[in-house]
């Protein structure tokens, strides 16, 4: 599933933000204290990116969010630093395009270094207004966090980008259907293997 959606670069007006996923401690750490803030040991650092733009013509019904959105990216990282940030962002899109983010600082640096041909920072303290700005990012953070906690309760963290592959696979075509299990199955028989073998 990541596979084939990493063929796939996003593009046109895009929201990105970041978050933690709560993951199992690892094993070296279980007999120490927990951390407070940003270094906590069940804390694993995700970039999620998400093609939003207002739709040319309005929607009949009233939804929770004006925009629209398309297909959407979520990357473990290894931190939040503008180095790692702008290295994924320039991974998975095309270059061209139009980046809302929030104030954090580690955004400041998308359109001087060529990954985003503009880029919309958000600053504020209301949380509600960021939300109406960045709307779909929150929305998949939200549910992907309720589908990992719903159908398995803890995962370890080098199995996390496995589980957030599957969300965005099923998200970028939701429309698909019963026929997801036909593409999917498409998918894995046209899947090449780029490691011999793997042991858990």
């Amino acid at each position: 599933m990541g596979k084939r959606d990493g063929g796939y670069p996003l593009h046109g007006d895009m929201e990105v933000d970041e978050d933690f996923f709560f993951t199992e401690t690892p094993e070296e750490q279980k007999d120490c204290p927990l951390k407070r803030g940003r270094g906590n040991q069940r804390k694993t650092p995700v970039l999620v990116m998400a093609e939003s733009c207002l739709p040319k013509t309005p929607p009949a019904k009233m939804y929770s969010t004006p925009k629209s959105v398309g297909h959407i990216k979520m990357q473990v990282i290894d931190d939040f630093k503008a180095s790692t940030i702008t290295g994924k962002i320039k991974q998975g899109t095309d270059g061209n395009a139009d980046v809302t983010t929030d104030g954090f600082s580690s955004y400041a640096s998308l359109e001087k270094n060529g990954v985003a041909s503009s880029h919309h920072a958000v600053v504020t303290d209301d949380k509600r207004s960021v939300g109406k700005v960045l709307p779909w990012v929150h929305i998949a953070i939200s549910n992907a966090k309720r589908s990992i906690l719903d159908t398995c309760h803890d995962i370890k963290a080098e199995f996390l980008q496995l589980y957030l592959n599957e969300f965005c696979y099923k998200f970028n075509r939701r429309y698909f259907g019963f026929r997801l299990l036909d593409r999917l199955e498409l998918c894995a028989c046209s899947y090449r293997a780029d490691f011999k073998h793997r042991i858990y």
